[in-house]
């Protein structure tokens, strides 16, 4: 394979689209005065990313995202009013009129005579002479980004951000080295080593005279070649990954080093069906696993672990009683919420702490202390008596003490026959003094308070009446406040108003048997199976969701009360019911009705697919659900995150929805709120990236991209088909519906293909849905009735005139 050639003159030059010598622009709140490529695709200018902050950039122009794919001053944003002037001398520069004349950014131009820029069409801005050749150019300054066509030389560094809204350089970067593209992270530097190497874990290095390039190629390939173009190296993310071209207009690509360090390969459809969707492995494949340094933070900062997600990108935990030290960047890791055991004998600090557990969750490195042939209680209580023991890992009879702080935590099913067993302070209360803390409710706390009466009732005999009256009306107070503080911090708390059974944890423990099965995995917590024993002898199933303690302070609590006032006041038979709660002290759990055939993914997207007329049930269920939550209830509730596998099936296979902890309750009489982007890639609304007030019309979306997964029976976004037209299903049924061709969506489905009038209704009521435009959408009662045959379904606008 030949490597890219110079980009031929007739795109270089783009002399219509030419910018001359004296052009500025200047950098103003709400409005995008930018220098655009031809085609319009990318856009050259200032993108304000904090209140007065703003970012010189260029990204794609025609998606509501407005994606950055290149930065210039990620670590300096300038302020409003500021200019970027290619100068009469023929220099890119940036000015902040704070500063000034100081020049915050200017192009390091290679040699004299620049006369004109020019956004390309490629996504590449240029800085060229008369003859059309180009002295500077984007691509070859990367940021995080690297875009079709673009090459990677040797020695080239490409930089994360610092996080998701922080364009400063970050904790990874990746360079083309001697003979492989290597990753590293800027967090950990080594004596002698610099910084250390996550990815790949065995390198082989090459001879000294080959020189490597990193090329990303039109059709999605992305590898190494030797810089004369005659020999591919190592080709990291194959072209049958993606195999699609940019130029027929169908797909927008980009590969991002992401700020938590993996290397992903993205699509976008240009008539965008719900953001960019990940075509490819990442590189590395698990950074949880793959990230194993003896020393420093590892990949989520000192006190927490890693667990990769389901889009392979790594997610930062804490313990449960240990709190994010910044929510906003979850990497600097954690810190516990109750005071360290004290070492002090005599106070027999232990017996306030508890030792809980975590399977599939290990710290590899930095134990203080091994013990090998003891049993799990035996190394619990070895951890539990030990005061520098913060938590011990247990696996094959071994027991591995570990103390603050602890680092590189990793949890994956491949970590089987391990555990964490950590300690955390009973009540999970921090004290304020040396003293072991007590909880409020005990013995000691209640003598405590009563001694304060009796120093405040001894004043009495050395005092006047008018005194005594106020100190008897003090004293009152005092200890009707002292009550009050009592009965607030009980554990075990019920939530007022809600017909719902508070279970302790202990009884939870013991239905869950010790929390052992796991059903599954969600956004805030694990979902675990239970038995609770009942006096009729008829043993109930249950599903307990317990929440972690990632957001458990701000984001956490706030779900955990959504969940049960939003649940707990509902009925329906297409909804999860839930049945109780446990809210004792940090611990939060919610009990539901088990939900005995699993998901809707699992069915649909399993090996056994579900007929034709199982599959319009299921969409008429959800559909009826939805329109519950949106119109009857006495709050109307905004899901947020309706997707396959929040959809569940009960014994006769109805759907229920599920899953509320995304939920944005409305108070009466509201209809539109506004707030961070929540739910799924692939299901999310247009209107989410635009920083304006969504309503229950995101569901519509959701459920539009969901009915038309029903329909077809697959993903919303599969890589591994024939044609390329099929990647995005939603931009594919576009397609047939407009060339007339809607058999094609269910071409091996015989019972669907006898139903094709119901087959075409369902896909243009699924094209109604998600329409760009919220207003356009339907409501959920229109959805249903059009579903049932009750209305008549007109003919959606043609994509010309929306987007899906």
């Amino acid at each position: 394979m030949q490597s890219i050639p110079q980009l031929a003159a007739d795109e270089t030059t783009q002399r219509n689209n030419n910018i001359i010598l004296g052009s500025k622009l200047t950098a103003k709140p709400n409005q995008n005065e930018s220098w655009i490529s031809p085609n319009e695709d990318f856009a050259f200018g200032f993108q304000q990313i904090q209140k007065d902050g703003f970012i010189l950039a260029i990204w794609f122009n025609k998606i509501p995202e407005k994606t950055i794919v290149w930065s210039a001053n990620g670590d300096n944003l300038v302020h409003q009013g500021s200019v970027v002037e290619l100068t009469k001398l023929g220099s890119l520069v940036l000015r902040d009129p704070t500063n000034g004349t100081d020049v915050i950014w200017s192009a390091a131009v290679s040699g004299l005579g620049v006369s004109y820029a020019a956004m390309l069409d490629t996504g590449n801005f240029v800085l060229a002479n008369n003859n059309h050749a180009n002295l500077w150019e984007s691509f070859n300054e990367p940021t995080d980004t690297l875009l079709p066509t673009q090459v990677l030389n040797q020695g080239k560094k490409v930089f994360a951000k610092y996080s998701e809204s922080n364009y400063s350089k970050g904790r990874y970067y990746f360079i083309v080295e001697k003979g492989s593209l290597v990753f590293y992270t800027t967090r950990l530097v080594m004596p002698g080593q610099g910084n250390i190497r996550y990815w790949p874990n065995n390198q082989t290095p090459t001879e000294d005279d080959i020189q490597l390039q990193l090329v990303f190629n039109q059709s999605g390939s992305i590898y190494l070649q030797e810089q004369n173009g005659t020999t591919i190296f190592d080709e990291l993310i194959p072209m049958s990954s993606s195999n699609s071209n940019h130029s027929n207009g169908f797909l927008y690509q980009r590969a991002i080093l992401e700020y938590d360090g993996v290397f992903s390969h993205y699509v976008y459809g240009a008539s965008n069906s719900g953001g960019w969707s990940r075509v490819s492995k990442s590189i590395p494949e698990n950074i949880c696993l793959t990230f194993n340094a003896n020393k420093g933070p590892g990949v989520c900062g000192y006190n927490s672990y890693c667990i990769l997600e389901d889009d392979f990108r790594p997610s930062c935990r804490c313990l449960d009683g240990y709190t994010f030290i910044d929510l906003n960047d979850k990497i600097k890791g954690c810190i516990p919420t109750f005071e360290a055991q004290s070492c002090h004998e005599d106070l027999e600090d232990y017996k306030n702490f508890n030792i809980d557990f975590v399977d599939y969750l290990n710290w590899p490195e930095g134990d203080y202390e091994v013990s090998s042939s003891m049993s799990e209680d035996e190394c619990r209580n070895a951890c539990l008596h030990d005061c520098f023991c913060v938590l011990a890992i247990y696996g094959g009879e071994n027991c591995w003490k570990k103390r603050f702080p602890f680092s590189n935590g990793m949890m994956d099913s491949s970590v089987k026959g391990t555990k964490t067993l950590y300690k955390v302070r009973k009540a999970n209360l921090t004290t304020t003094t040396g003293a072991a803390s007590k909880p409020c409710n005990n013995k000691d706390s209640k003598t405590n308070d009563q001694k304060t009466l009796i120093v405040i009732g001894s004043v009495f005999v050395s005092s006047s009446a008018l005194l005594n009256i106020l100190l008897v009306i003090t004293s009152l107070v005092f200890y009707f406040r002292l009550s009050r503080k009592t009965l607030v911090t009980k554990p075990n708390q019920p939530i007022p108003e809600m017909n719902l059974k508070n279970f302790g944890f202990a009884e939870l423990e013991k239905a869950t048997n010790g929390f052992k099965e796991q059903l599954g995995v969600g956004a805030f917590g694990v979902v675990y199976k239970g038995v609770l024993e009942m006096d009729s002898n008829n043993d109930l199933v249950i599903a307990v969701k317990k929440l972690d303690n990632n957001h458990m302070v701000k984001e956490g609590d706030q779900e955990f009360k959504a969940e049960v006032m939003s649940i707990g006041s509902t009925n329906h038979k297409n909804l999860v019911k839930l049945i109780g709660f446990c809210n004792e002290g940090q611990r939060r759990l919610l009990v539901y009705e088990y939900m005995s055939n699993g998901s809707l993914a699992s069915f649909l997207f399993g090996p056994s697919k579900p007929k034709w007329h199982e599959r319009k049930q299921l969409a008429l269920d959800t559909a009826r659900g939805l329109f519950y939550l949106h119109e009857e209830c006495s709050n109307q509730i905004i899901h947020c995150d309706i997707k396959p596998q929040n959809i569940l099936l009960d014994d006769s296979f109805t759907a229920r929805i599920s899953d509320f902890g995304l939920a944005k309750i409305l108070n009466t009489g509201e209809t539109r709120t506004t707030t961070g982007i929540r739910g799924t890639k692939g299901y999310v609304a247009p209107e989410w990236f635009r920083n304006v007030a969504v309503s229950v019309k995101v569901d519509v979306y959701s459920y539009g991209i969901m009915l038309l997964e029903l329909i077809c029976c697959r993903k919303n976004v599969e890589a591994n088909v024939e044609d390329d037209a099929q990647i995005i299903l939603a931009d594919w049924a576009c397609d047939c519906y407009e060339a007339g061709k809607v058999e094609f969506l269910v071409e091996n489905d015989d019972e669907a293909k006898m139903e094709m009038e119901i087959v075409e209704k369902f896909v243009m009521v699924a094209l109604w849905c998600i329409q760009e435009d919220p207003s356009l959408r339907p409501t959920m009662k229109n959805v249903m009735l059009m579903l049932e045959g009750s209305v008549m379904v007109s003919a959606p606008p043609s994509t010309n005139s929306y987007k899906c």
